[in-house]
């Protein structure tokens, strides 16, 4: 069995590259390497991953359609994890382009991809972001997501549709998933946790955005990756799409998050605690594109998986501020 990892010189990417190595499958992991955030970082991940058995990996960018097929026609994949993209809420407010070309030109190269070759499950990076302005809470995959915040959120919702009509139509199993705000060690730069972190031990100010008046559901990335590796390719009988009636295609969408949202607030102090270093506040308005708060419902995903994520921010700050000072020997 050999599965294809999108993005493996990402966060989540590389996690799941290596928990699959350690399972005893061959893993190929592909990546760009684009400079979004430090491809020092990546090559970092990267490096770790080469000590691991049964890994593999070429530089590739999935806008790249005939390189991208032509490495699934060598493989065979059985199982494909598609977790490249271009991430980040600000920044597709300044660069929309860049969201449009990865997170769905690319995206549609996988499917093609995955058409041709036909694995037997395709797993897919979605976003709590699709939830958008939704006021509801918790947010459930039952609710609708036709108001979203942010650009990037519209990519990620439009994977979703994509995702569905290529199971529809080519009896794809596609499973997508609903990340809520994944934390922990090797994690990206551009991220509350890593800048709090920077900007306290260097003794700068922390930007703190709506006067600190938000949450978040802060998932660990040990729990998102047990809940990947859960999975199983959804059928036909056993899966619907919000809102449709009739046959039914091998797709499903779930939440996967922490279940337990945590104010903005808590957090940093939190994470004061675990550093030793109170932070210098600078409080900013509510930003474009930001939500107030993300809450999961993971019920679903419970029953499906039979795992609820466990690890507490207490624990998970810890274990991020550890490798942090590791890494930068700080």
């Amino acid at each position: 069995m050999t599965v294809l990892v999108t993005g493996a010189a990402g966060f989540i990417g590389f996690h799941t590259a290596k928990r699959l190595c350690q399972q005893g499958l061959k893993v190929v992991g592909i990546d760009n390497l684009n400079d979004y955030y430090s491809v020092e970082l990546k090559r970092g991940r990267l490096a770790q991953l080469a000590a691991v058995p049964n890994f593999s990996f070429q530089t590739l960018d999935i806008i790249n359609k005939a390189a991208l097929l032509e490495l699934f026609q060598t493989h065979g994949f059985t199982q494909v994890i598609h977790l490249a993209a271009q991430a980040g809420v600000r920044h597709s407010l300044d660069n929309p382009d860049a969201y449009a070309e990865s997170n769905v030109s690319g995206f549609l190269h996988v499917l093609e991809a995955c058409r041709q070759v036909k694995p037997k499950h395709l797993i897919y990076a979605s976003s709590s972001s699709v939830y958008g302005r939704n006021d509801k809470v918790p947010f459930s995959t039952a609710d609708a997501v036709d108001a979203p915040a942010s650009f990037y959120a519209a990519t990620k919702r439009a994977n979703e549709l994509m995702a569905y009509t290529y199971s529809h139509l080519y009896d794809i199993p596609t499973t997508g998933l609903r990340f809520f705000t994944v934390y922990g060690p090797w994690g990206r730069p551009d991220m509350a946790l890593f800048k709090f972190t920077h900007a306290i031990l260097n003794r700068q100010p922390i930007d703190i955005y709506n006067s600190g008046l938000m949450s978040r559901d802060f998932t660990y990335i040990d729990d998102i990756v047990e809940g990947i590796v859960r999975l199983r390719p959804p059928s036909a009988e056993t899966s619907a799409m919000v809102g449709v009636t009739g046959p039914a295609a091998p797709n499903k969408v779930y939440n996967i998050g922490r279940g337990a949202p945590v104010k903005l607030l808590d957090f940093i102090e939190c994470l004061e605690d675990k550093i030793g270093i109170k932070a210098q506040r600078n409080y900013l308005p509510m930003q474009p594109g930001e939500v107030l708060q993300t809450w999961a419902d993971v019920s679903e995903l419970a029953q499906s998986i039979d795992f609820l994520p466990k690890v507490t921010i207490q624990t998970g700050v810890k274990n991020f501020v550890d490798w942090y000072r590791d890494y930068f020997k700080v």
